[in-house]
């Protein structure tokens, strides 16, 4: 790795493993006194993009998480999941239409019962395989892209495109009926699964390059080090920059100011 110490790791995580193991493999690779974590987590029979936060990284975390994924998924045709993937109880059920309809814009879904959100405190697949009846609540979502990309032999093949908290085996159950046999996510925001290194830290600065540059003399880059408001416009997040590079994250407060949020020195 890197001399850097602080940043973020691109990992094509394969089937079979939790995100919860891919962090903590390279936690044991990095050592204890290491903050490692992941944006984003991935079913354990998914494959694809994972994003790691490392060091500072792990501040940035819901940075990465609320950029749009890419996904490309299979699903067998005319049955159904208790989970929407191929760990539940498989049933038959009825074959989709010649004609399908793949939504877009923004929509409403309802996450799996087997998924990682948590109801009255508790993890839904974990009272889903207690035994309890789990309803979990519906969520708005974005679709941005949900093509069909081919179609024989009672499967079928997606790209799609959509938000953060999107659930591609929802989108793929509501098809009635469905399930997804594959799963993997490809890209977040900018970053691409083809450029996955779990050996290559990316810098801070280079992993929210999707964020705008505010750059500050001396003397308001010291007062954003210690979280004191600055001088500065914005519509959004912006990074705050100085002669020796990346500060803080801020966001725009009243009075044309700046208020770091998130900082990266002391």
């Amino acid at each position: 790795m890197s001399e850097l110490t602080d940043g973020i790791l691109l990992v094509d995580k394969p089937a079979g493993v939790t995100s919860h193991d891919v962090v903590a493999k390279i936690r044991r690779r990095l050592g204890r006194g290491v903050k490692v974590g992941h944006a984003g987590t991935l079913d354990p029979f998914a494959t694809g993009l994972l994003i790691v936060g490392v060091g500072r990284g792990t501040r940035i975390q819901r940075f990465m998480m609320e950029l749009p994924k890419r996904y490309e998924t299979v699903a067998r045709l005319g049955f159904v999941s208790s989970t929407g993937d191929t760990e539940g109880e498989i049933t038959p059920g009825t074959m989709p239409p010649d004609e399908l309809v793949l939504p877009t814009g923004r929509i409403t879904q309802r996450p799996p019962a087997y998924s990682a959100v948590k109801i009255g405190g508790k993890r839904a697949y974990a009272l889903a395989r207690a035994g309890e009846d789990v309803v979990v609540p519906e969520r708005e979502v974005e679709v941005t892209k949900f093509e069909l990309l081919w179609r024989e032999h009672g499967r079928a093949g997606f790209e799609i495109v959509c938000s953060s908290g999107t659930y591609v085996r929802s989108l793929i159950a509501d098809l009635h009926d469905a399930y997804c046999v594959e799963l993997r996510r490809t890209h977040i925001g900018g970053f691409d699964v083809a450029d996955a290194d779990d050996e290559r830290l990316i810098s801070l600065d280079d992993a929210l390059d999707f964020l705008p540059v505010v750059d500050l003399d001396e003397d308001d880059a010291r007062k954003a080090a210690h979280g004191v408001t600055v001088p500065g416009r914005a519509s959004g997040f912006v990074r705050l920059r100085d002669a020796d590079g990346l500060i803080a994250l801020a966001e725009p407060r009243g009075g044309a100011t700046l208020k770091p949020v998130v900082g990266f020195r002391g």
